[in-house]
Order: structure tokens, then sequence, then C-alpha cells
């Protein structure tokens, strides 16, 4: 009998299909099997055979493309695990890089734990979990990146499950934590999962899946899940493994890794001998058949009948991270700092925007004058210069922009936070430094090249740019949301912005513009549109002769003042945040849902879970 505690998770003929249009491939077939709380289980297969996708599956967080079924069951019980109760490690150690180790932990528990806890309470929590995992001496070391040195891989695998087990869940999922590591790192971390066993007065039920572990690393399992193309070759304990190999004629060599022996067994990829003129495809299915039959097999369904009338319900919980101002405010303060430190993102756009600025000032200098020539320099001026920084700003910002979504990405699976508050954060967090790249390059090109200084136009310029460069950020964070990666990033928003500087009125005049597309919509439609005519006013409409060079040569829409040129940029981008939200909601949604699901089937998530205690509603599949 287990305790109420604990936590059994288990399935049976579990199946994904993974659908790419009319094509379909069968990943996992019909897998079954068991994690027990006190027990470290680890899933091994060949590259491909399915490991990433099965923890996923048991973590519900299979993507929307992949239809599952079979029944996942927790205690027996379909039911969903509160929040704060599972965790999950992936691949990719998403941190912010300019970041220590000690404050990406203080933020995270700043955010996972509830306002009733006190500050010191969370550092203290923050601080033992770094203790637990030995990085107590890389404490003030940034977790770096690309741009800046700190954290060694291990460190930074460590600090990734420090993350997942600062609520002290009771059940853990890591997608190969060894990863790209060395085999001493490996073991060091691998041997810091294994201590979170029973560590807290927690019996612990721990998932991993391991590519290729060393033979001290295979030591520290206490089950084994060997997979090959998506099929069962043995689960059991992992100490037995070689007696069932051995019994099928495929003994381990004497002083040889135990795993490095049963994947080059079972690697049906190259199809080599496994033995004796057998084939790794043919071993392979010896293996599989042979485990159909075998105790083992027999062994786990009878565990899980046994779990599902051993144990009782897993109790609920009530949802135990900040609150919604707070998350707000803590992302707000944490975005702020990975900002300020980051010399390559604000700081570096800041200086090409200055050195622009003097360039383009110079070129333009003192052409102020009333004549019709110096207008039309003045107004070519404008409009490069804005066209100038719609493209610095996305070849500055994409690349902070992705690490900062890849964080989003892993907190908000984990269910550290909503999309709201990280929009709000992002916002709020970037105002500061948009200001300061508006304001200190219009003061540089208006003083050089004879620009309308009168303060209502020198605001208004500064508004126009502060406007430009974060409808660029909403525009990167829209499509940031639907392709998570640099190289498509920048293609598509480069794409989108050549198109609407063309489409602007100032390159080709609005009533040239062939009216089937690029006028309607094209042109009502382009952000650059509203920032060109609001410039062009705000520089010319004093003028004596402002209808004639405006409505005449520009074809200004002369109808509406500059500040509703201005209020349409910021329902722009209003609208672009707006769709962000959307488009990230709508994604979310179709990973909860799947129509592979079979009625009975209860998938968990730390997602949906907190939100569906937010709505009161306690039953609910989710995927």
């Amino acid at each position: 009998m287990g305790e109420q505690n604990d936590i059994t998770l288990t399935w049976e003929n579990l199946e994904a299909t993974v659908t790419n249009g009319k094509n379909r491939k069968l990943i996992l077939h019909g897998l079954t099997g068991y994690a027990q709380p006190g027990r470290l289980l680890a899933i091994i297969g060949p590259s491909g055979s399915g490991k990433s996708t099965l923890l996923d599956a048991l973590a519900g967080r299979l993507t929307s493309n992949i239809k599952q079924t079979g029944k996942i069951l927790i205690n027996g019980h379909k039911q969903e695990l509160a929040y704060g109760t599972s965790g999950y490690v992936t691949q990719d150690d998403a941190m912010l890089s300019c970041l220590t180790a000690g404050e990406t932990l203080y933020y995270s528990a700043m955010l996972q734990f509830p306002n009733t806890m006190s500050v010191e309470e969370k550092k203290e929590r923050a601080d033992m979990t770094l203790r637990e995992m030995g990085l107590q001496d890389a404490i003030n070391t940034r977790v770096g990146g690309w741009n800046c040195k700190g954290l060694s891989g291990g460190q930074r695998r460590r600090l990734s499950i420090c993350i997942e087990i600062l609520t002290h869940p009771k059940l853990l999922f890591l997608d190969e934590p060894t990863s790209g590591l060395d085999s001493a790192a490996s073991y060091y971390v691998m041997s810091g999962i294994a201590n979170l066993i029973q560590r807290d007065g927690i019996q612990r039920t721990i998932v991993a899946s391991v590519h290729q572990p060393s033979s001290e690393v295979f030591q520290l399992f206490h089950d084994l899940f060997l997979l090959s193309s998506g099929e069962t070759v043995y689960f059991g304990p992992a100490s037995d493994a070689n007696q069932f190999f051995a019994s099928n004629g495929f003994p381990c060599p004497p002083l040889y890794n135990p795993s490095d022996h049963y994947l080059r067994i079972i690697n049906k990829d190259f199809n080599q001998d496994a033995d004796e003129g057998i084939t790794t495809e043919e071993a392979t299915k010896i293996l599989v058949n042979s485990y159909k039959s075998s105790e083992f097999s027999n062994h786990v369904q009878s565990e899980i009948a046994k779990s599902e009338t051993d144990f009782g319900a897993c109790g609920k919980k009530k949802k135990i991270h900040a609150a919604f101002i707070t998350q707000c405010l803590i992302l707000i303060r944490r975005a702020s700092l990975q900002i300020y430190r980051d010399t390559n993102n604000y700081w570096a756009r800041l200086v090409v925007f200055i050195f622009i600025s003097l360039s383009v000032g110079s070129i333009f200098y003192h052409s102020g004058g009333p004549d019709l020539r110096s207008i039309m320099d003045r107004g070519s001026l404008l409009c490069f210069f804005v066209s100038v920084v719609t493209f610095m700003t996305l070849v500055g910002g994409i690349s902070p922009l992705i690490e900062e979504m890849k964080v989003f990405k892993r907190e908000r699976l984990n269910g550290h936070y909503g999309i709201t508050a990280f929009l709000i954060s992002n916002i709020f967090s970037a105002v500061p430094y948009n200001f300061l790249m508006s304001i200190i390059p219009g003061a540089v090109v208006t003083y050089l090249s004879g620009l309308h200084k009168g303060v209502d136009n020198f605001v208004f310029l500064v508004s126009v740019l502060f406007a430009t460069v974060t409808w660029v950020e909403s525009l990167m964070m829209v499509v940031g949301s639907v392709f998570p990666n640099y190289v498509m990033g920048v293609i598509v928003c480069g794409g989108i912005e050549g198109v609407m500087i063309l489409t602007s009125g100032f390159y080709r005049l609005p009533n040239d513009l062939p009216k089937p597309v690029w006028k309607f919509p094209f042109y009502y439609i382009s952000f650059l549109t509203y920032a060109f005519q609001g410039l062009l006013k705000n520089e010319f409409e004093d003028l004596p002769f402002s209808s004639e060079v405006l409505a005449d040569t520009w074809h200004v829409q002369m109808g509406h003042s500059k500040w509703v040129d201005l209020a349409i940029m910021f329902a722009m981008i209003v609208l672009y945040r707006v769709l962000f939200l959307a488009i990230s909601k709508c994604k979310e949604k179709s990973k909860q849902v799947s129509v592979g699901i079979k009625p009975e089937t209860k998938i968990f998530s730390r997602i949906n879970i907190s939100e569906l205690q937010m709505r009161g509603i306690d039953d609910h599949n989710a995927v």
C-alpha cells in the first residue's frame, strides 16, 4: 500500500502517431509501464526510438500534430496533478544569460511561491536548493550564453533541475539531462538527480530519458525501459536487464558498459551484425517478442493492476504560485536586469543608432531651408531614418528576443506564470531603453540637419521613433511566437518590414500604387504609412504652402492631424501585442486537445491544471 502523498504513474497500450499532411507514422507502439515513488526510471534507446515522445506523452506535452491513444493513470486513477506536484526539465537549458545562478533561482522562487511566503523564506529555499545540487560556489556566476561566459554545461543543467525542484515536486520528468555533457559532468548531474529520490521527506518518482549513459551512471538506475523504434525491448529492474539479454543469446561481455551493449544490439539504423550472423534488426525482433511473453511483462501488468486498487487519489492542492501583480513586478525586475547587463542588446543598438544619426545628420547638414529642394531633402531624411531604425531594431533585437521567448516557453509550460504577465513585463521593461534610443538619436538628427526645433515638433519626432521601435519589437514577438527560430524570424520580419516600407507612400506615392493588394489593403495597414505621414505633417504643416507640398507632392492625407497618425500607430502596437497573446493562447490550447485521446483517458499538465483550478473546474480531460 502506497503513501497518500506518493505518486505512482502507470500507462497502458500507449500509442502515438505523428501526422504530416496525408502521411502518418506510428512512433510509439502500444507501450505499457509504470514509474514508482522512491525509484529512478531510465528510458534508454537509440536516437529516434521515441524516448522524448514517450516522456512528452506522460507529461502531457505532445504537440498538436501527434495523435495519442492509450491510458495514463496517476495512483490508479484518472485525475490531474495540482501545480507544484510535478516538474519537467527539458533538453534545452533555457535561462537568461546575464543573470547569475543565484538570481535565476531567486526570481524563479519569487514567481513559483505564493505571496503568503516571506521573501526571506523564498531566498532560503532557493539557496538550499542550490546547495543540494552542488552549486553553492557558482551562486554569483552568470548563466552565460553566446554573448558572455558563465556556468559550465553541467552546472547549467543542474541549475535547470534546481528551478523545477524548488516546489519539492513528487513527480519529476527529465528529458536527456546528460545530453552534450562529458562523462564526468554526466555522472555528477545524474548522481544529483538520484539523490533527489528520497530528500525533503519525499519519495519522488523520477522518469528520465537518457542518451548513452556511462557504466557509472547506469548503476544509479533502479528501473530500465529499453525502446527501439517505439517498441518495448525490456521493462524491469535495471539490474535484471543483463539476465534478460543473456537468456536470449546476447550476454553482456565482462567489464563492458551494459548500456553500450544494449544499444548496440537494438540499434536498427545501420542493421549491422549484433552477434554471429544475426543482424541488429533480427536481434531486436527476438528481444521484443521474448519480452512480450516474459515474466517481466507479466510483472508490469500485475503492478499496474495493483496500483489501481492500492492507491488512493492524489489530493488536490491549491494554486501556490505568486499573485498576478507580483508575477508582473518580478518579471519586469528580472527582464530589466537582463537588459541592463546585456551590452549586445539595447546598449549596442543605442551606439549604432547614435552613429547612424550622426551620419544622416552630417549628410543632410543644415538642410532646414524654406526652398523646395531643402524640403525634399528633409522629407527624404525623415523617411530614410525611420526605415533604417526599423531594420536596425530587427537586426539587433531578434536574437535577445528568441532567447527570452525560449525562457518564456519553458516557464509557461511548467506553469510558473501566465502569458499576460509575460506580455506586460516585456512592454514595461523595454520602455526606458526604447525612450533612450528615440530621444538621443532624435536630438542628434534634429540639431545637425536643421529639422523643426519647436518643442511640440521634437516631442512628436521622439514619439514616432519610440512607437516605431516598439512596433518592430511587437512584430518580432508575433513572428517569434509562430517561428521560434532566429533565421526564420529575421527572414519573415525583414520581409514584412520591407513590404510595409515600399507600400507606405514615400518610395512609391499612394496614388501610384496598384490599387489591388498594394494600396488596398497594404497601404492602409502599413505601420510606416502613418509614421511617414505624421513626420511629414510635423515638419511641414506650418509652412505657407504646406498643402501644396504635402498633398500634391507626397499625397499626404490632410483630413486628420499628425496626432491621429500617432494614435493609429499606438493602436497598431496594441493590436500586435493582442495578436501575440491570441496566437500563444491558441497554440497552448492546441497542445491540450488531441483527437486521438480516448474519452476515459486523463492526461495531466501543469498548465491546464492551474488554469482549470482558476475556473473552478475539477473534472476535465487535458492533454
